[in-house]
């Protein structure tokens, strides 16, 4: 057995390779930088090197979002037990290991990627170093470029190993030899609040489809309305010129956006990147298993963390045992049960977004994607050329036995019966300008990005998706599937479409139902309501309210997709699915709708803006849209207030659309604003713009950016 005594905290005191900054460097980097910030606080960055724009970009994003950067930066080192107490320690085990990667990789990273982490960290410090009181009480970490780029450090995560487990064991939750650790899973969804539908919308449309024959990209992600979109501008005379989503807590949590030639967007998908393995154990010495015929020994780790203790510090080991192939999740029945994630310990992910955000042609920004430092999402490409591109995007392996998916682990006792290779990246499901002149994907299968140019999955390995399109996808589809030449503008209304395709799917079932049932008087007139109602979820829609509480009680209890007459079918995937599995159940579930709907909004016809709003930075507005599920391409997800009022508290919350024009033309919103400061001016600032489903125009030329500057200053030099 090899022990490896892992106790970060004095080293962390020890590294030299990243030299703590002082007032003088930050001086330095302040006077090579400038920040413009435009309309609804947008921050555009001017800088002289990569090193001055990481340090301002860091600035900029404490001054909107404060502690929560700082934090984000002591968790990533393991240090959340120091400062908070034991209570908060237990992520510090993980991110110790995830640290020491980052420590031992980061001289791998090229020279740019590391002048942004460590001019990130330098803009922490001087922050924190001018406006203590904005901080918890004697807060004064020192950050170097180490903690940044931990953040952009992939690892296996044995607690993610729940499911395998719960099969393997129901009746027990296992520690993975962590101890002290166990394996929990929080409910996400909180009584009167809708669980947030995490994924995105993308369109590409090229040349041929548009009115100016330039292609057009639209994004907009469906997240809580706390994930930190940050819309920022970052400019490097001769180097970056980007403008889009940095996300709050580092400098290439890079979203989607543009530049002069090209921009890109993300929709989550879900591949198949790691697998769970069975090794056996060696039944004449402890901590060996059999591999090739062989005995080989478990690598220990010994994790220490201090925690605050009262006035003082105390300390808290654990254990983590690991594999050749990967991280040991648990050990029993003469198995030691091990996850193999495909790019474990892999730290380049900011520096292929740095090439993604510096490309300049298709092939440039292909090349960096082939870098495949980013695991994950589908990614919907336009560019000045007039080029559009898809990929399913992922680090799927090559099996050499079938899936085992997150509930079952595969016996391996040789190096032939793990996986060992990635499908190549350019065998992954991808369109280049396909038939049609659009891409689009809604987090579901790539088969049907393009109905015209449907891809086949017989020829694609087996642990790639099946097939799926769900109801919000098939509104897409409706909504571009055709001939129509469209402005940047008409893209961006059409993108804020209030249909909810689910009506237009089972509504007609649903009233013979009723009507065949002899209902009520009150009852038939609700059903008279739904009959004249125009099947959207647009703030003056009638009826709409009374739709959804009845489809969420007639579902109640089952699968909503094993309650439709006919059920999604492939060979039909924008007609299907269709139609009442239980009519008896749609009529009884409207009677106890229509009472309910006049029990919480006093009226049967209520407007759906009425009980849906928008509450943010002091607004409260009328808002239209829905949850996916019901079949709506503006995916909103909401609260229910005291007052019986429905605010939103995720789905779309950053749109954006780009025309690559000579000059690149734009529109955005951030509906919950540039900061999630209480009380600050730019804190739900658009809040009524989204509601009304308008944008602003996105400073991108010298001359837009300085007609729209309210305010300029050097970061840690200003007044």
């Amino acid at each position: 057995m090899r022990l490896r005594l892992t106790s970060l905290l004095p080293a962390l005191c020890a590294l030299s390779l990243t030299v703590p900054a002082g007032a003088q460097e930050a001086d330095a980097l302040a006077r090579r930088v400038e920040i413009r910030r435009t309309a609804y606080g947008v921050p555009h960055i001017k800088a002289d090197d990569l090193r001055a724009a990481g340090y301002a970009l860091a600035y900029v994003q404490l001054e909107d979002y404060g502690v929560r950067v700082a934090l984000g930066l002591l968790r990533e080192r393991g240090e959340m037990g120091r400062w908070f107490g034991r209570d908060s320690m237990d992520s510090d085990f993980a991110a110790r290991q995830a640290y020491q990667i980052a420590v031992a990789r980061y001289p791998q990273l090229d020279q740019d990627t590391r002048d942004m982490y460590e001019g990130f960290a330098v803009g922490v410090n001087r922050y924190i170093e001018r406006y203590p009181d904005k901080f918890p009480t004697g807060f004064r970490p020192h950050f170097t470029g180490y903690d940044v780029a931990a953040r952009d450090v992939r690892v296996a995560n044995p607690n993610a190993a729940t499911r395998l487990l719960a099969a393997l064991n129901p009746t027990r939750t296992r520690s993975n030899g962590a101890r002290g650790s166990s394996f929990e899973q929080d409910d996400a969804e909180t009584a009167g609040t809708d669980p947030i539908e995490e994924g995105s919308n993308a369109w590409a449309f090229a040349p041929s489809r548009t009115r100016s024959g330039r292609a057009i990209l639209v994004r907009n992600p469906h997240l809580a309305w706390d994930a930190g979109y940050y819309e920022a501008h970052m400019v490097v005379p001769g180097v970056v010129d980007f403008y889009g989503d940095f996300r709050i807590g580092g400098p290439f949590t890079v979203i989607g956006g543009f530049n002069r030639h090209l921009g890109w967007s993300t929709t989550n998908n879900a591949p198949d990147n790691d697998e769970y393995y069975a090794l056996t154990v060696d039944s004449t010495r402890a901590d060996y298993y059999i591999f090739d015929g062989a005995s080989v020994a478990l690598e220990r780790d010994l994790v220490t963390v201090e925690y605050r203790n009262g006035h003082g510090f105390s300390t808290e080991t654990r254990e983590f045992w690991r594999s050749h192939i990967g991280p040991v999740v648990h050990r029993e029945n003469g198995k030691i049960y091990v996850v193999r994630l495909a790019n474990h310990g892999d730290n380049r992910a900011g520096q292929q977004f740095l090439r993604m955000m510096r490309a300049e042609s298709l092939q440039q920004w292909q090349d960096a994607m082939r870098m495949r430092a980013r695991e994950t999402s589908n990614f919907t490409y336009a560019d000045r050329a007039g080029n559009i591109f898809y990929v399913w995007n992922a680090l799927n392996p090559v099996l050499p036995h079938p899936s085992g998916g997150d509930t079952t682990a595969t016996s391996a006792q040789r190096t032939s019966e793990v996986f060992t290779q990635l499908i190549p990246w350019d065998s992954l499901p991808q369109l280049l300008n396909p038939k049609g002149g659009y891409v689009r994907n809604e987090n579901d299968a790539p088969y049907h990005t393009n109905l015209q140019q449907v891809l086949d999955r017989a020829k694609y390995p087996a642990n790639m998706p099946e097939p799926s399109l769900r109801l919000r996808s098939q509104l897409s589809v409706e909504l571009i599937d055709n001939t129509r030449k469209m402005t940047l503008e008409q893209v961006m209304a059409l993108k804020n479409s209030y249909r909810m395709l689910l009506a237009d799917r089972v509504k007609d079932d649903l009233l013979t139902s009723v009507r065949a049932a002899s209902p009520a008087t009150a009852v038939a007139g609700a059903a008279d309501l739904l009959a004249a109602w125009d099947n959207t979820a647009a703030p003056e829609s009638r009826g709409a309210v009374l739709f959804t509480l009845w489809w969420q009680k007639y579902v109640e209890g089952e699968s909503s997709d094993s309650m439709f007459a006919v059920a999604w079918n492939v060979a039909d995937p924008v007609r299907t699915p269709r139609g009442l599995k239980d009519r008896a159940r749609a009529a009884q579930a409207f009677t106890w709708a229509v009472d309910e709907t006049v029990k919480r909004h006093g009226r049967v016809d209520v407007p759906w803006g009425e009980v849906h709003r928008v509450r943010v930075g002091g607004f409260d507005e009328p808002v239209g849209g829905c949850s996916g599920a019901m079949g709506c391409f503006r995916v909103l997800n909401f609260r229910t207030e005291s007052d019986g009022k429905r605010a939103v508290v995720g789905g779309d919350g950053w749109v954006i659309g780009v025309e690559f024009t000579d000059t690149p033309r734009a529109f955005s919103v951030l509906a919950y604003g540039q900061s999630n400061l209480p009380g600050h001016p730019h804190n739900g600032d658009q809040g009524q713009l989204f509601a009304r489903g308008e944008y602003k125009r996105v400073a991108f030329t010298e001359a837009d950016i300085e007609a729209q500057t309210i305010r300029r200053y050097r970061p840690g030099m200003e007044p």
